[in-house]
């Protein structure tokens, strides 16, 4: 079957932009301007023996503003070897799922003054698991791991929700010390330059926490879940916080025969060539013009009731639901430490977040002791 030429174009500058390529640029006309040709290509950046390394991740993709702003000031800084593994697509509330009988796709991408980039068909999940395997990287430990920064709160039980925070916890699993950092995002409020200055608000403990895992001197047996306030530049300081109970209220919504309304496409790696094919296609389409879309934010699931497998069986019923998070109030605590009450009240809210329910006690004594020298006024 021929397909339209322009179509074919389009789809040819989408899978262009899915591998990180740049169509080639003519020429540039003879001046007498002394015009630079020299690109990060021609002299890529070399790992440097001396530095620490460290590798970032997120749950919403190499395209994200948080990821681009954290990048641009390590990379700034000069002090280390910066690696990326992200996912391809937008995996914000994947939780700590992982996949599994299934090829997954590293893609490599170029970001100015990182080492080595890459896109994963996966989850943070397994950016963080592949990452630190062995198999992608030629290192398999770094210093530390760095998953956002976020777009939105994970604080409470979004923390079992969350992608971004997943990301940091697969790394603790693997014994690496990590750090999952979120900005409380608000519609129609937040601002894009927000994250460059969440950024600045949080590089101080980056640094500190690179600087006191070398020395051994970092709380161990837990990551820390660093919120970032709605304001950055206005915070009250760091805050020793402990993980709540918070959590938006989950709304299934009965939609009608349409499986998959106009304008949705499944973000979803493990979808036959078909799905993958139309994904393509949207991708196409924004070729066309520029760059492929930006996923989808909005939490979605789509749940399908179809009986036993196999059975052909005419009077199977289906029915059609669509998962939304509702925020709502929360019930009236005196106590100030929770994480939400003080992202609320203006603070960086920093809490210790541990794998084993045994020593929460031993953690939050001993973060506070390590929040209390690395920072000016923490508390």
């Amino acid at each position: 079957m021929m397909m339209p030429p322009g179509l074919v174009s389009n789809l040819q500058e989408a899978l262009q932009n899915r591998k990180g390529t740049v169509p080639k640029q003519p020429e540039p006309e003879d001046s007498n301007d002394t015009v630079s040709t020299t690109t990060e290509e021609d002299n890529p950046i070399e790992f440097d023996e001396s530095k620490p390394i460290i590798l970032l991740t997120n749950s919403d993709g190499v395209e994200s503003p948080g990821l681009t702003h954290l990048v641009e000031a390590l990379v700034l800084q000069g002090l280390y070897n910066v690696h990326v593994c992200v996912p391809q697509s937008d995996k914000s509330v994947s939780g700590h799922s992982v996949t599994i009988r299934e090829t997954v796709e590293a893609i490599s991408t170029k970001l100015n003054g990182v080492i080595s980039a890459f896109e994963i068909s996966g989850t943070p999940v397994d950016c963080v698991s592949l990452a630190l395997s062995g198999a992608l990287f030629s290192w398999s430990k770094p210093v530390l791991v760095i998953s956002g920064i976020n777009r939105g709160s994970s604080c409470g039980h979004h923390t079992f929700y969350s992608g971004v925070v997943a990301g940091a916890r697969e790394a603790l699993l693997s014994g690496v010390p990590s750090l999952s950092i979120s900005l409380d995002w608000k519609k129609d409020e937040s601002q894009e330059t927000d994250f460059k200055n969440a950024v600045e608000v949080c590089l101080p403990l980056i640094n500190a926490a690179i600087r006191d895992v070398e020395k051994e001197t970092f709380p161990k047996n837990c990551f820390l879940n660093i919120e970032i306030p709605r304001s950055p530049s206005s915070n009250k300081g760091f805050k020793l916080a402990k993980q709540s109970m918070w959590r938006s209220t989950p709304n299934w919504l009965a939609v009608s025969n349409s499986r998959y309304p106009t304008g949705h496409f499944l973000a979803n790696p493990q979808a036959g060539l078909g799905l993958q094919f139309a994904q393509l296609g949207r991708d196409a389409s924004a070729a066309g013009a520029a760059r492929r879309l930006a996923t989808q934010k909005k939490n979605l699931e789509i749940i399908e009731s179809t009986g036993a497998a196999g059975k052909s069986d005419t009077n199977r019923v289906k029915k059609y639901f669509r998962l939304e998070f509702l925020e709502k109030q929360q019930e009236e605590t005196d106590d100030e430490d929770l994480d939400y009450r003080a992202l609320e009240s203006g603070y960086v809210a920093v809490t210790p977040v541990s794998i084993s329910p045994h020593i929460e006690t031993d953690i939050q004594t001993a973060t506070s002791d390590w929040i209390s020298t690395v920072t000016p006024g923490g508390q």
